[in-house]
């Protein structure tokens, strides 16, 4: 029988191809290791190739459901001169309701964080009780024959209804940034990251803007994914009104996610805690 869990993640892992190999990625990887340094019990639902290796990093940090494909979710980013082009080489399963276990979907917190647009986000009616957050980027994705990502315009408000925070990048819709008034219209809480210009949030009708830490950045993914998971946890660690200070929370671990690599720029226990100890 499974565990109850206190953080759910739902979305694909990923194998992102490099130069230095291959290697794990994806929101629910860098998420499951940022919710389990706050000391939460972690629950991760995705879908990969069967016996995909990869998956093995993910044990320590999550209890983990891989529901089978014939491929795992695999992202190669091509950087050029003109910038970089990001090409999708396989994609795994859709993942639906019936995938998530009946004794997490009472999880109080609950991160969908779709990278291939294989999570509906009509699914968080399913977590009435839940605080539920939803990353974009994955929804705002397409990909032609050769499996090149170029951007696609989404913006569903009835999809939104059981939302109750979305996170995105403005480079995730610079393409259409009218979509950040959009979705500010259309969810209770909204927050648009800005790199290390800090970043927006819109709640109760205002906007307040927040600052971000400035560093040296060695490698800049997987921080919107910290960030993220980071505000979520951070203010279900702290109660009551506390937005702001969550925020602080998050931009200062994602910042310190961009001066390491790939997923050891998650946080430590002891960083989360100096975090939380600094708000």
């Amino acid at each position: 029988m499974l565990p109850p869990v206190d953080f759910l993640l739902i979305g694909h892992c990923t194998a992102d191809l490099t130069p230095q190999g291959r290697f794990l990625g994806g929101t629910v990887s860098y998420g499951a290791r940022t919710a389990h340094a706050f000391g939460l019990r972690v629950g991760v639902v995705t879908s990969a190739a069967p016996g995909e290796p990869l998956l093995a990093e993910l044990a320590p940090y999550a209890h983990l459901i891989a529901v089978d494909a014939p491929e795992t979710t695999t992202f190669e980013n091509i950087y050029t001169p003109e910038g970089r082009l990001q090409y999708l080489r396989g994609r795994a399963g859709t993942l639906t309701l019936e995938h998530i276990p009946a004794q997490w979907r009472s999880a109080p917190l609950v991160h969908l964080g779709p990278l291939a647009d294989e999570v509906d986000p009509r699914m968080a009616a399913a977590f009435p009780v839940a605080t539920v957050l939803l990353t974009l980027q994955g929804l705002l994705r397409q990909w032609d024959a050769s499996g090149r990502v170029v951007f696609r315009r989404w913006y569903e408000r009835a999809a939104l209804t059981d939302v109750d925070i979305v996170v995105f990048s403005e480079e995730d819709i610079q393409p259409a940034p009218d979509l950040e008034s959009a979705f500010a219209a259309s969810v209770p809480h909204l927050i648009v990251t800005r790199a290390e210009k800090g970043g927006s949030s819109y709640q109760g009708g205002s906007v307040t803007s927040y600052d971000t830490p400035q560093v040296q950045v060695v490698h800049s993914t997987g921080a919107g994914d910290v960030f993220a998971v980071s505000l979520l946890c951070a203010l279900h660690r702290l109660g009551g009104d506390t937005t702001a200070r969550a925020l602080r929370v998050a931009a200062r671990l994602a910042a310190t996610c961009v001066t390491r690599f790939a997923l050891e720029g998650t946080p430590t226990p002891a960083e989360v805690q100096a975090a939380l100890g600094a708000v």
